[in-house]
């Protein structure tokens, strides 16, 4: 956690200093052209004729975003009280491996899920009439899927 925190904050100083030469560059670009096309324009209008702010404004969010991520990686890692195996250099591959549960690889209902997904955003699109379908699929396909195990073959 602590390296991913660095590297948020890092990823925030590289976005805020691209801001700062993006509007630079776009300031020393277009400033003679429009200083030249507006002789009697104010300073004001000059800043603000001659730099493109969908692309500063793109970028100092970007490290206003980053800056929210590295703030929060680094609360939970203050948090946890203790250093995960990651972050220690004495830890092996294995000490960070969680149990992540049981898994059905023969299982054809998630293949039977996404196909309901699928029905059902074709529903939005084409026709409402395909929703109750995409809806109906997609019920047989969660009993299907939380029940495999209690009949047939794999039951226990």
């Amino acid at each position: 956690m602590r390296t991913n925190t660095g590297l948020w904050w890092l990823l925030t100083v590289f976005f805020l200093i691209m801001a700062v030469v993006y509007t630079g560059w776009n300031l020393l670009e277009h400033w003679p052209r429009v200083a030249e096309a507006n002789p009697d324009a104010s300073a004001w209008f000059l800043f603000t004729g001659s730099v493109e702010w969908v692309g500063s404004i793109a970028l100092l969010f970007t490290a206003l975003m980053g800056a929210l991520i590295a703030f929060y990686v680094g609360k939970v890692h203050q948090a946890q009280g203790g250093e995960l195996p990651e972050d220690l250099l004495t830890s092996d591959i294995d000490d960070g491996d969680p149990e992540l549960g049981e898994f059905s690889p023969w299982s054809w209902w998630p293949i039977v899920l996404a196909f309901s997904a699928s029905i059902a955003m074709i529903g939005l699109a084409v026709g409402a009439w395909l929703m109750p379908i995409g809806i109906a699929i997609f019920v047989v396909a969660i009993v299907g899927w939380v029940y495999e195990y209690y009949r047939g073959y794999f039951a226990r």
